[in-house]
């Protein structure tokens, strides 16, 4: 565990325990016990601890948020991170400032039904999060990554070699909105994959705060013009009978299934909640291309129980990395 907070303030730390929580990452308060020798004074200061892997993404989570000067010091600061998730099995070098990898590309890998052998693409890659833990969890199944920044392209075929994947994943500077001879000219042609993954931007900046980090802001802010587009793309890339998987905010169900509509069929959708008890806040929807089999709703995934703490559910997808059985699975 590393520290990431020392302060006595009660308000503070039921504020960043709030922030925590919202964002999924495991933690401890540590010294509570010393209230007893203490009284009602609050002189002697609490710690917030989280786990290594979650540090760096707890940082940037209090510095978004304002917090930044609470944080406890961490010697110099690198611009890039190097970050175990799936229990260890996947090492991912990411920024420290911007997006970040974090639950949402995990559990969408895990809903990919990908097969060995089969062909996927990532839309909208980042650091190649997604499609890297597709690899390492489905053996011979062969992964490109799409992304539109430079920066993260590279450190996107950093993460490639770093893991050893060479020989099954590449990355390619993409826009997912581009033209068919965009996707030619970097290797991709209509009807060539069996699989398409992705996490579109799907935040309405007109409905939902958004960041003022520039580049968190570009992954997560976009329209329902945006993810028509990138359902657009994927089915141009989908064989006949591929399947599109993709992660979406939960209060815009409506949203995908009217832009998968004139496309797609045979809709799963896979509730995720932070808590138990709690509403949704994520959907997985995988969808089949030209199916017309109907709309399947699945019973829903608990990240943490009413207590707060991971379930066994989600630990074995998270850390284990397990697949997410959806219809057809």
């Amino acid at each position: 565990m590393r520290e990431l907070v020392r302060t006595n303030n009660a308000v503070l730390i039921t504020a960043i325990e709030a922030l925590l929580k919202g964002a999924e990452i495991p933690h401890a308060v540590l010294d509570q016990h010393m209230s007893v020798l203490e009284g009602s004074l609050g002189m002697l200061p609490r710690r917030i601890v989280v786990d290594e892997e979650d540090h760096a993404a707890a940082r940037q989570l209090l510095e978004d948020a304002g917090l930044g000067h609470e944080l406890r010091p961490g010697g110099s600061t690198p611009e890039t991170t190097d970050d175990a998730v799936l229990g260890g099995r996947l090492r991912l070098k990411q920024k420290r400032r911007g997006h970040r990898v974090g639950h949402d590309a995990i559990l969408l890998a895990a809903a990919t039904g990908a097969r060995p052998g089969d062909r996927a693409v990532d839309l909208g890659s980042g650091v190649g999060g997604a499609g890297l833990a597709l690899a390492v969890r489905v053996p011979d199944v062969t992964v490109v990554l799409a992304e539109i920044d430079p920066e993260l392209v590279a450190i996107a075929a950093d993460n490639i070699a770093g893991n050893g994947l060479e020989a099954r994943v590449r990355v390619a500077m993409l826009d997912v909105t581009a033209a068919s001879d965009a996707f030619a000219a970097v290797g991709l042609g209509a009807g060539g994959a069996d699989h398409v993954l992705m996490n579109p931007p799907f935040n309405d900046p007109s409905r939902q705060n958004v960041s003022p980090d520039a580049a968190r802001r570009a992954a997560h802010a976009a329209s329902d013009d945006v993810l028509t587009e990138w359902i657009g793309a994927a089915s141009w890339l989908l064989h006949s009978a591929g399947t599109l998987t993709m992660i979406w905010r939960a209060d815009g169900l409506a949203s995908v299934l009217a832009a998968l509509e004139p496309r797609f069929g045979g809709v799963t959708v896979l509730p995720v909640h932070g808590r138990a008890g709690q509403p949704a806040i994520r959907i997985l929807v995988r969808a089949s291309k030209g199916s017309r089999a109907p709309l399947a709703l699945l019973p829903g995934l608990m990240l943490n129980d009413s207590d707060g703490r991971p379930t066994a559910e989600a630990e074995d997808v998270l850390r284990q990395g397990l697949a997410l059985p959806m219809i057809g699975d």
